[in-house]
This record gives C-alpha cells, sequence and structure tokens, in this order.
C-alpha cells in the first residue's frame, strides 16, 4: 500500500445531526475479497438526511461512522485472494452486498438478505451499516464493485445506483417489451432515471407525472414523451386518454406517495404490471379487487437488487442519454454541509447534489 496514506479526511457522523469533518481518520484497510479505493464522488441520496437525522439501525458507533453509499472512484489497493480488480480501475460501487449464504443471497436477493446487520456473517450496506464514501478512501468488497465505461465522469458514475433501483423496479415486473406505454410517477432521481431506462428499453412512450414542473421539464430532456401535473390535471384520467382509454402496460411508481399509489394500480391496463419502487410513510388502500379481476401484477423492488447495476451500466455505458441534468451541484468535502442543505432544501432546483473529496 505505498503512496497511501495513514489518515484521511473524511465526514464523520458523531451523533444525530452531529457530523463532522475529520482530517486524521484512519484510512481503511482492504480484507480479503475486498479493495480499497481512492473516492472521486459521492452523491447525496434522499435517504442520507434522514441517516444525518437519525442514524441507521446496526451503524457504526457515533464518532466512527461514515455514510454516503452512492460513490465512484478509482481502486488503489486490493486486498488477499482479489484478481477481478487492480489498481487504477475506474470504479462505482453499490451499497448492498448479502452475507452471500442466506437461502435470499442464494437466490440471487441480496438487497433483502436475511442476515442484515451482521457483518459477522459477512453481510455489508456500506454507508448504512458499514461505513461508505464521504471520504476520501472507502473499502468495498469486489461483490458490489463495478468497472466503469472509458470516458463515464466519476459525478455521472455515482447515478449508476439510482439507475440500477429504477431497473430493478422494471425487472421486478417482468422487464418491458418493445413499443409499451410506461408512466413514471415522481420525478424525482430515481424517477428521472426511470424515465431514462424505459426509453433505453425500448418503451414506445413514456409518460411521467409529478408536481414539480422544473422536475417534469427535465424528464422531457432525459426521454419522456408526455408529462402531467398532478395537481393541474387527473394523472388516472389523463393516462387513460392517452391510451385510448386501456391503460398502461407498465406504472413505475418512484414517487412514494399514497395517492400515487393508489393511481397506479388505477392506471394499469388489465394484464399490467405495477412496481412500486418509493418509499411510503404509511399504509396505501390499494384497489386490491381491480388487481384480482384484472390481473395485474404488483411488485415491491429493494434497491438495485439482482446485479441491476451491471445492466444499467451496459445500458449506459454507450452515451446514448445525456445525464448531466440529473447532476446539477458538486460541492468539495469541506463545504458538505452546504452540500446537504443544498440537497434538502433543493436550493437551486438541486436535482443530484455531489460530494467530491
Amino acid at each position: 500500500m505505498t503512496d497511501i496514506p495513514k489518515t484521511m479526511r473524511a465526514a464523520v457522523l458523531y451523533g444525530e445531526g452531529d457530523l463532522r469533518l475529520v482530517d486524521d481518520y484512519p484510512v481503511p484497510q482492504p480484507g480479503p475479497g475486498e479493495v480499497l479505493i481512492r473516492v472521486a464522488a459521492c452523491a447525496i441520496c434522499g435517504t442520507d438526511p434522514k441517516i444525518l437525522a437519525h442514524g441507521w439501525p446496526n451503524h457504526p458507533p457515533y464518532g466512527q461512522f461514515i455514510f454516503g453509499h452512492e460513490y465512484a472512484g478509482t481502486v488503489v489497493a486490493v486486498g488477499d485472494g482479489v484478481t477481478e480488480f487492480a489498481p487504477g480501475d475506474r470504479v462505482a460501487v453499490e451499497p448492498h452486498k448479502g452475507c452471500g449464504v442466506c437461502a435470499n443471497c442464494r437466490d440471487g436477493y441480496y438487497t433483502t438478505c436475511l442476515n442484515y446487520g451482521r457483518p459477522e456473517k459477512g453481510h455489508r450496506h456500506y454507508g448504512f451499516s458499514t461505513n461508505g464514501g464521504y471520504a476520501e478512501y472507502a473499502c468495498n468488497h469486489v461483490n458490489s464493485v463495478y468497472k466503469l465505461p472509458d470516458g463515464m465522469p466519476f459525478e455521472v458514475a455515482t447515478l449508476i445506483t439510482t439507475a440500477a433501483t429504477s431497473l430493478y423496479g422494471i425487472r421486478r415486473i417482468g422487464g418491458l417489451e418493445a413499443g409499451e406505454t410506461v408512466v413514471v410517477s415522481g420525478p424525482g432521481p430515481i424517477g428521472l432515471m426511470a424515465v431514462v431506462m424505459a426509453r433505453l428499453l425500448g418503451a414506445g412512450m413514456v409518460i411521467l407525472t409529478g408536481t414539480r414542473p422544473d422536475r417534469l421539464a427535465v424528464g422531457l430532456r432525459l426521454g419522456a414523451d408526455v408529462t402531467i401535473h398532478a395537481r393541474e390535471e387527473n394523472v388516472v384520467q389523463r393516462v387513460m386518454e392517452l391510451t385510448g382509454g386501456i391503460g398502461a402496460d407498465a406504472v413505475i411508481e418512484c414517487a412514494g406517495t399514497v395517492q400515487a399509489a393508489v393511481d397506479a394500480v388505477e392506471m394499469a391496463k388489465k394484464n399490467g404490471r405495477v412496481a412500486l419502487v418509493g418509499i411510503y410513510q404509511e399504509p396505501a388502500p390499494l384497489n386490491i379487487n381491480k388487481v384480482v379481476q384484472w390481473n395485474i401484477t404488483v411488485a415491491g423492488s429493494k434497491a438495485e437488487g439482482e446485479r441491476s447495476m451491471a445492466q444499467a451500466l451496459a445500458l449506459l455505458a454507450r452515451g446514448a442519454v445525456d445525464l448531466s441534468p440529473l447532476v446539477t451541484h458538486t460541492f468539495p468535502l469541506s463545504q458538505i454541509h452546504a452540500a446537504f442543505e443544498t440537497a434538502e432544501k433543493r436550493l437551486g432546483g438541486a436535482i443530484k447534489v455531489v460530494v467530491k473529496p
């Protein structure tokens, strides 16, 4: 590990709401099957302000906990047994690394690992129950690391987890067939990336719904054909008009509101599919009888499962879509508090705010 310092700058959580910059945090050492990454960029996810405010179950002790999970950088050292990566590789990471031994992990569902939060069993949730990327260096198991396409900027690479989360929702409902009509609800980062994924997968018409005109406008730039302002129009009625009264083949619900979840079922066609990707704060009264009588598939999707990172990277590798409108702000690690304020308050039309150590 020559030329790698013994200490680094890191943003360390010392308590609820108490995030401090530390200049002498020990640089982690890669263990067997791990790589050490020099972090180049780490994006702020909508979950991060919640971790800042309240911590996370099973997180490392306050005073040692580094969160941040949407990061990319360069491999600078490898642990014993690592042959998949070498120093100099440009990589992005995914937050989840399952234990590898429970029934869910063995079936490929490592984002719902049955040994969640048990590091002694091999589980890792980077930036949540394991240290993450708001630092100059981070260690990741090779199962959670993906090589970047040549020419992909690190700032854009921080979006791959977001892309994979939306793609996993699509995969959980059986994917998309060319020419299908897709509704994406919620023009947040995940919803906007769902627009991109649907377009790259060959969707015929992509309809984006939401309540923020500026975000809807970005959706049009990223590939949406039609946008619906949910406070100015009846979303279900408008979708039915656009589909000749049939409804959408697939609905990707990313808004995370009760009304959006209810509408998702109502705007699906007979034999349609609904992916619930948002995070909901209360139960939603879905029309279950319609789900049954119309033969509708409804599936939840937890994060970026089943190696959706690899598929998202493959879809984005050719640069067919300009993702730069999503990265609206960048801050150095020294200004991480300003970065969080910008992200939380959506200052300056913030969509994705990226921190660069």
